[in-house]
Formats: C-alpha cells, structure tokens, sequence
C-alpha cells in the first residue's frame, strides 16, 4: 500500500491506493504494465542462484505484484494467485490440495463449470466427488470422511442464491483435517471477508466485479498464511500464469468497485423488492429480501448484496421463459455478470442432485447493472407481458 494511507483507511480508500507506491514508479499513479517473459540477471552468480527479485515472467512481475497485494490488503490473505480466469482459479486450489483417493465435499449449488470440472478430471483422476446441500451447516460433519482433504463452498449458490453456514462448515471441516475452500465471487472480500470467517482459501472470477466492464478475463485465489506456501507452488507448477494487460485492466477496475457495488446494491434491492411485487412474479431469489428464507443468516453474516438474482416467474416453461427475454432491450442477452450493464439469462439446474427447488416456473437470471433504475424497471415490466401473454 501507498506509503502516506493509514493502515485503519476506508475499504474505497484503500481500493484506489492498494497494491503499489507511486514513489516506487517516479511518481506516477499507476503502476507500469510490464510484458515480460526473459529477465535479465548482472552477471553468472546472480544468474546461478536466481538471486534477484524477478526472475522469469511467469514467476511474478511488478504489475502481477501489484493486482496481488491490492488483493491480498482487502482479504487479509497471506498471498494470491492470479490466474487467466474464474475458472482456472477454482482449478489450481482443488489441484493444490487433492491427490488419486481423497474426497471431496462439493456444495450441490455450485458453479457449473466447478461441477463440470469435479465431474470429469477430479473423478478420472482417482479423486472420490460427494456434493452436499447448500443448508447442511454443522450436518457436514456426518459426511466428512477420513479421507476429507477439501470442502468447497459457494455462498450465496450460483443461481438459486441459498446462503450457507460457513462458520459451522468451517469449524466441521477444520475438525476433520480438511481444507475449507470458498468461490466468494458475488459478495467479494468487500461484502463478505471470507478469511475472518475461517475459510481457508477465497477464490473470485475476476472477471466480474473487480474487472467491471465486461472485456477482460482473470481470476484470483487468495490464501490463509497455512495454505498459501502449497497454492504458490502449484500455481508456478502449472505455468497458468496472466497476461500483464488483463491484470492491469482488473486493477484499473479495482478502483471503483467499491462505488460500483454500491451502486449494484442499492439498484438490485430496489428492483427486487419492486418484482416482488408484480404479476407474473412467483419468487424472487435474492438473500438480501427480508421475504428470502436464508435472510437471517446472510444479515448476520454479509455487510452488503451485489448486483446479481433470480426471478422465478409464476408457471410456465422454455416459451415463457423465451417470450421474457425477447421482449427485453436494456437488458442484454448474454453469460456472466459484473460489468456495467444489465444482462439476463435463463437458469437450468438439471445438474443437481439435491438443490432442486422446486420452483413455481422459469427461472430467469438477472444481472442488475449501473442503468437508471426506472428504465430497467419498465424494461423487465415488457418482459413480464410477453411472458403471461405466452402462456
């Protein structure tokens, strides 16, 4: 962190100064975008015992140092990983910790391509997969076996947003020797500090919230002080290393997410409160709801709600559901959420075993952007009509 901020600075302070000194870079605010794959070493002692700080490209460099220690400031992490995508990010921590007979504890409301991944490579590679609901708090503890090395969590799930009891999954797992692991992506460390609560590793598609704009993809992996030596030796195992301009981009991004969450919440629960309330609407999922049955837990647990939730529309199926989507114009039609604009999508949750629902209809996914409320209001008010009148 810059040298002139307080160590007890506000989380937007410490987001537009984290991660380096401009005094380091003759001043300038921002710190250089260095592209680098050799480095250069003053002479054959220093080259024979790599006895400098940068060595290589993949192994660190002053822009990946700095997105690092930004990270690690509004964690509280030991160190952070950072890697081409939300996904590899979820990747290098379960390969970090798991070997050819251990069991893995997956929550079942899980982001689909973290499911995929246990479902194919962790199974082939001799890796036993047990996926477990999204409510079972302290009850993880009768599934915990003495082969448990890694309890993946997501909180709130991916889509359906049900809130888990990560104290009491943590406190489980850490008395049976496992890993707690946690994809913190839709309340970042900004609304949830997962680290204060136990976790032992907290991963973020960084694509989204940090990034913001909707153009660039990364991922981080950020770890307690007892992890993070085994995860940095994976990571430089694999080579998975960013690209300098796609850090450098999450790190401009990183800047104003904390007025942009702002921004996301105060629009979000506006619009969720106000479908709650229309025709057409059966449920809307989003634990910041007073009406949402894991608001308890997410008030005692989160300081804020983001941008991202599910409407369940009153009946129907896919004509519905498609009649929806098609009568939006603000709204975008597209995969992953976090940037700037608002975007729907519709939700398929025939991978679950158990997080299941049921629901009334449809669900669609709504990712509430940096719009004027009203527009986006009247915008999703035409999707309701198109849908009742598909009926």
């Amino acid at each position: 962190m810059a040298k002139r901020i307080p160590e007890n600075a506000g989380i937007n302070t410490r987001l537009a100064h984290g991660g380096n000194d401009p005094l380091d870079y003759f001043g300038f605010i921002n710190p250089p975008v260095v592209h680098a794959s050799t480095v250069l070493f003053p002479d054959a002692a220093a080259l024979a015992s790599r006895a400098q700080k940068y060595t290589y490209g993949t192994r660190g460099t002053p822009t990946t140092d700095a997105l690092a220690a930004a990270i690690d400031e509004i964690e509280g992490s030991a160190g952070t990983v950072i890697v081409p995508s939300g996904l590899m990010a979820v990747i290098v921590p379960l390969l970090s910790f798991l070997s050819a007979g251990d069991h893995l504890l997956i929550v079942d409301s899980v982001y689909y391509p973290t499911r995929h991944f246990a479902d194919t490579m962790l199974r082939r590679f001799g890796i036993d997969v047990e996926y477990y609901d999204p409510h079972i708090g302290a009850g993880i503890a009768a599934l915990m076996k003495p082969n448990t090395k890694v309890v993946f969590t997501e909180s709130p799930g991916s889509n359906t947003f049900e809130v888990q009891d990560i104290p009491a999954i943590v406190q489980a797992a850490h008395e049976g020797g496992a890993v707690v692991m946690l994809d913190n992506t839709w309340a970042t460390a900004l609304y949830f500090k997962a680290l204060d609560f136990g976790v032992d590793i907290v991963i973020h598609a960084a694509t989204k919230y940090p990034a913001g704009h909707s153009d660039v993809l990364l991922g981080t992996a950020s770890a307690n002080q007892k992890c993070w030596e085994r995860l940095h030796e994976t990571f430089l195992t694999l080579g998975c290393s960013a690209g300098p301009d796609d850090v450098y981009q999450v790190l401009r991004g990183l800047r104003t997410m904390g007025v942009r969450l702002e921004r996301h919440q105060q629009s979000t629960l506006e619009i969720a409160r106000w479908l709650e309330r229309q025709e057409g609407v059966a449920r809307v999922l989003y634990p910041a709801l007073e009406s949402h049955p894991d608001h308890a837990l997410w008030k005692r647990d989160f300081s804020g709600s983001s941008g991202l939730l599910s409407v369940v529309l009153e009946g129907g199926g896919q004509a519905e559901a498609h009649a929806f989507l098609n009568a939006l114009g603000v709204f975008g039609l597209g995969y992953s959420w976090g940037g700037y604009e608002s975007l729907a999508t519709l939700v398929s949750i025939r991978d679950r075993t158990l997080a299941k629902g049921p629901y009334e209809g449809p669900l669609v996914r709504l990712q509430i952007g940096l719009e004027d409320v009203e527009d986006l209001k009247a915008d999703l008010a035409l999707g309701l009509l198109a849908a009742r009148n598909a009926a």
